[in-house]
């Protein structure tokens, strides 16, 4: 049996659409009740551990996605009380949805590599996927405002961004084959690097790339009302993305899609 967490989330609902029909898949939420499948649904929530016991009995490889929306320690918190359990309850094979090696720059990249860590020391099989940021964040960060004018302070920085559904569909071809992935760490990464200038190309005549700064960032995402952890996240990933340390291209993903990844740049502008 296949259990995936976070299967209401945004990655974890594509990855659940590709799971359609097959048996052998439980789909981990906090509110079953709310699953669009209910009957293959189980109560997964890594905030109460005394959820996961019985939410992980009978399961072999758990596709455990990072719950990062949160705090470094609560998120470790989170990712610790997951996969102590799982070894309890005798699953065999993890695969986790990390964080790109480049995003160690990252200010939300220390629960990624801890979690890599524990998985490393578990007894369980593993396997690393580590992902490269979605290419609808940076659609996101970088949208237009009504006057046509992108202001993210990306400054002339790319970024080697990924289409999230295949990130999904990689998740899942590990997933139906995990043995064969064992011990296995993969670089998914895009093979087209894009950065605010593409981005208002592709939006139009009407569009144009002004960047801001980093300053004048923070402002905006405060005056939106952002949790406290997600100022420095925001700004820490643009941050990053104008210093250039995630443009490099390539990486595992199409050997494992089998095919040309999707394009980024669509992917970022819908």
């Amino acid at each position: 049996m296949i259990l995936v967490t976070g299967a209401a989330g945004a990655l974890g609902t594509l990855i659940a659409q590709q799971l359609t029909g097959r048996e052998d898949i439980v789909l981990g939420t906090r509110d079953p009740g709310q699953s669009a499948d209910p009957a293959r649904a189980r109560r997964i929530d890594f905030d109460h551990p005394d959820t996961l016991a019985a939410g992980f009995d009978g399961v072999d490889v758990l596709l455990m996605i990072s719950a990062g929306y949160g705090e470094d320690d609560t998120v470790i918190a989170r990712h610790a009380a997951a996969l102590d359990a799982a070894e309890k309850a005798g699953v065999r094979h993890v695969v986790y949805t990390s964080l790109t090696a480049a995003g160690d720059h990252l200010p939300y990249a220390l629960p990624h590599r801890w979690t890599e860590r524990r998985l490393r020391e578990s007894t369980m099989d593993w396997t690393i996927l580590r992902n490269g940021l979605y290419a609808e964040l940076l659609g996101q960060i970088a949208a237009p405002a009504a006057d046509g004018r992108i202001t993210a302070p990306l400054g002339d920085g790319r970024l080697a961004a990924v289409a999230r559904a295949d990130l999904a569909e990689a998740a899942v071809r590990v997933a139906l084959d995990a043995p064969a992935h064992a011990g296995r760490s993969y670089e998914l990464v895009g093979e087209q690097a894009i950065g605010g200038a593409d981005l208002a190309e592709a939006h139009g005549p009407h569009v144009s790339y002004q960047p801001g700064t980093l300053a004048q960032a923070r402002a905006l995402m405060a005056g939106f009302g952002a949790e406290p952890f997600q100022i420095p996240m925001l700004v820490g990933t643009c941050s990053a993305i104008a210093a250039g340390f995630l443009a490099a291209t390539g990486g595992d993903l199409r050997d494992l899609l089998g095919r040309a990844p999707r394009s980024a740049l669509a992917a970022a502008v819908g």
